[in-house]
Parts: structure tokens; sequence; C-alpha cells
């Protein structure tokens, strides 16, 4: 059994998809599967994973699933990986030549069950680390100190621990809401441990102009208020947040909440006194959001 699974969820992008298996046929190490999860395309994508599973060049296995959004793609991938480690590399991204290789080497060495998993970086497509390299002395981190104590404000690599993904899947989202952020479970795994950081580049990043989840962001806090709110609810319990975070997160809490007309949005909140104080803030959110969104439509 290799010791990591590389999972890519795919929708629609068999014209991206090369270009990640072939940054996978060229690994230094092939101490990992391929495992794609199909949300429903239908542009050939089955029949361009079939030709490279006849190739053999690397172990790739294809599950096919009704289309229901990227965090559904991610939780039928950790229902079914079977490695110790995992890592997902979206369907228009790719992976450095010894990305594996370094994923691999450094968990053997380093690995425990104090850590999550590792950490390593995200690269554009130019060479250039997004947001730049961590602080040379930074040897582990948790996941939100990233952002909140401003250690690095880029994307970043996540490798995980497949107990801890199996532990807190499935993600359970909203009916009609398909743009539920995955990163739900990797807070919940912050909550209990670091990660291993590494500094170096574990993924190439290219930011498509359409449809990736980082686009549209507006339309996205329409088309799934409850999953954001749901989001919100998490971060303002996470034991690594900080009061400028926790007051930000609220007010977005506010705004998601009146984007779905949800009347318990207040006794729901897990900080209820400063979700009444920033009532305010997060209702005048709200309505930027809904300019924004209107005017972008």
């Amino acid at each position: 059994m290799p010791v990591l699974t590389v999972f890519t969820p795919t929708y629609n992008r068999a014209h991206t998809l090369p270009r990640t298996y072939e940054s996978l046929c060229r690994q230094t190490c092939r101490d990992f599967e391929w495992l794609v999860i199909d949300d429903g395309s239908t542009d050939g994508t089955a029949a361009l994973i079939k030709s490279w599973q006849e190739e053999n060049k690397i172990p790739v296995r294809y599950i096919h699933k009704e289309n229901g959004g990227l965090y559904t793609g991610y939780n039928t991938a950790y229902e079914n990986i079977r490695t110790e480690l995992n890592v997902c590399v979206d369907s228009d991204d790719y992976m450095p030549d010894d990305a594996v290789e370094t994923i691999v080497k450094t968990w053997r060495v380093k690995g425990s069950d104090k850590y999550a998993g590792l950490l390593g970086l995200d690269f554009y497509t130019d060479g250039k680390p997004i947001g730049g390299y961590f602080p040379d002395n930074l040897t582990e981190s948790h996941f939100l100190d990233l952002y909140v104590r401003k250690i690095h404000r880029g994307d970043s690599k996540p490798v995980y621990r497949s107990d801890l993904t199996r532990r807190y899947a499935p993600m359970t989202g909203f009916p009609g809401e398909k743009n539920f952020n995955p990163v739900y479970i990797a807070l919940q795994i912050d909550n209990e441990l670091p990660l291993l950081v590494l500094n170096k580049n574990l993924c190439y990043v290219e930011y498509q102009e359409t449809d990736s989840m980082s686009k549209n962001i507006f339309a996205q806090y329409f088309n799934s208020p409850r999953s954001f709110s749901k989001m919100r609810r998490l971060e303002m319990t996470h034991s690594r947040s900080r009061l400028k975070n926790n007051l930000r997160v609220t007010a977005h809490y506010i705004a998601t909440s009146l984007i779905s007309r949800d009347k318990r949005f207040i006794a729901d909140s897990p900080r209820r006194l400063m979700t009444i104080l920033m009532l305010p803030f997060g209702t005048a959110l709200y309505f930027y959001m809904k300019h924004k969104y209107n005017s972008e439509r």
C-alpha cells in the first residue's frame, strides 16, 4: 500500500487534467496513487481517465458521482482513501517533480501522532511562492495561525493524515447549496493538532477565470448562505482564533444569516453577545454583499 493518495475532485476539466496527470507521471517517488473524483462531468473526462488507466504509468483510481459540488468530491475522496496520508491537487493544478518524494521522506523522518500532517507551499506557475516563503524558523504551525497571526498570507498546501480526515468526514451541507468550502474539515483538524511545516513547493496553482471556487465569491454567498454561516460558526469557536478575527467572522456570520433569512441566527450563534454587538457591522456588510452581487449579475 502506498503512503500517499493524491486526490483530485474534478468537474468538466478534461482540458486541464492532462497537466495534472503528466506531473504525477514525472514524480521521482512512486509511493502514491492518484484518486480522481468526477463530479458528474460531461466533457469526456471518463474516457480520458480510462486511457490513462490503460497506459498504467501510475496507479489511477476513478470514481464518478452525481454532481453535488466540490465539498461532496472531498467527502467521496475521504471515504475511499486507503493510504496513511492524503493531499488534494485540484484539476487545474500540478505538482513539481519531487513533491511526492518530499512529502514521503519528510513524514517518514519527522511524522508522528503529534502532527495532523504536513504543510507546504503553493507556487504560481511562474515559479514564485504565493504569499512568499514561510519564516525560516517555523517548524510547525496550526493552519489558522497562518492567517490570524499573520505568519503567511498566501495559499499553502496541507497534507493530512487520513485517519483524521476520515474522523471528521463527511461534511454535511444543505440542499441546493454546492459552495460549502472543504476547508471546514481542515479547521476541525486544526483545532486538534498542528502541521509540520515544509518551506518547499508542493503544488503549482493556476487560478481559473470563470469556475474556480475563489471566483464569483458574492454569487456564492447568495447561492450558499447557510453553508457560509456554518463555516463562520465553526471559526468563531476555533481555539486558535483571536478577537480581531472573531469580530470579522461574526460580521460575516450575520451577513450570510441575513441572506438566508435565518431568524434564529442570534440564538444559534456560539458568541451571542458579540453577534448582538456586531449587528450594525454585519448588516452593513450584508448590504455591501447584496450590492456587489447585483452589480455582477
